[in-house]
């Protein structure tokens, strides 16, 4: 099978809802054995859930990202659940419009701006060094979420740009210092996928068909995307298919770059 995770043991943080569920669900019908993570224990067990009723493997792990105790405790325990540590699939992240309305760059709150940064890219640095020994114990891979606000802007959105960009960065460093150690590190850049974070967008708006069509309009390709179609993106990184690949970023956004991203 293209892209196999079989005899695998996949870490995935947030993985309660959206692309996080959606690559738990996709790795186990690879064949790996799944360590669900998520600050929501109920959606996280839900996810678990949905993996084990399709016939998968899978545990849940409680893990505030912000926290670095709680990171270290996720690594113990995914290790002592299935033996080891194969992938990490950097998902968890926080965007400034669920935690604050006032969210352009001169009235952001500076806390606001804090916690959007531990949690995305301090969350990320941190669940990478803590799964790492696991990894360069089994030549493994970590698959992080970037955006394809890594490369361009939008409005009322400062620390999470910020964020996806530093990602990034992030991943290029990661993959330069660790591919002596047989761990690659690869990140994905997403466009409008429907995701709950996605979806405040026309939740809160007026008239929500106009926002969601004017969201589905940005790419070549004139729809959202789905989780599913980016968890085999990350599965793909994560499996033996890409063994060739690190410090890469792979888009998954309809063409929103291709089309509308600068020159």
């Amino acid at each position: 099978m293209s892209g196999s995770l079989d005899g695998k043991i996949g870490v995935i943080t947030g993985a309660g809802s959206g692309i996080g569920r959606a690559t738990a669900l996709e790795m186990a019908s690879r064949g790996a054995r799944v360590v669900v993570s998520d600050v929501d224990d109920e959606s996280g067990n839900a996810t678990v859930a949905k993996v084990i009723e399709a016939g998968g493997e899978a545990v849940f792990v409680h893990a505030d990202i912000g926290d670095g105790d709680q990171i270290v405790a996720l690594m113990e325990g995914a290790a002592k659940a299935f033996g080891g540590i194969d992938i990490l699939h950097n998902n968890a992240g926080v965007h400034e419009t669920s935690l604050t309305t006032e969210t352009s760059t001169e009235t952001l709150p500076e806390e606001i701006w804090d916690r959007v940064m531990n949690i995305n890219v301090k969350g990320t640095w941190r669940c990478s060094r803590a799964a790492f020994p696991y990894l360069r114990e089994r030549g493994g891979a970590i698959v992080n979420s970037a955006s394809v606000v890594s490369y361009v802007a939008f409005p009322m959105g400062p620390a999470y740009c910020t964020s996806k960009g530093a990602i990034l960065a992030l991943t290029r460093s990661m993959a330069t210092d660790w591919a002596q150690y047989g761990v690659r590190v690869n990140c994905y850049c997403p466009g409008v996928i429907e995701t709950n974070m996605v979806s405040k967008y026309w939740e809160v708006a007026d008239d929500p068909d106009l926002v969601k069509r004017e969201l589905a309009a940005v790419g070549l390709i004139k729809r959202l995307g789905g989780p599913e179609e980016v968890a085999k993106v990350v599965c793909f990184l994560a499996s033996d298919d890409a063994s060739f690949v690190t410090g890469a970023a792979y888009s998954v956004d309809g063409g929103m770059l291709a089309w509308r991203g600068s020159s």
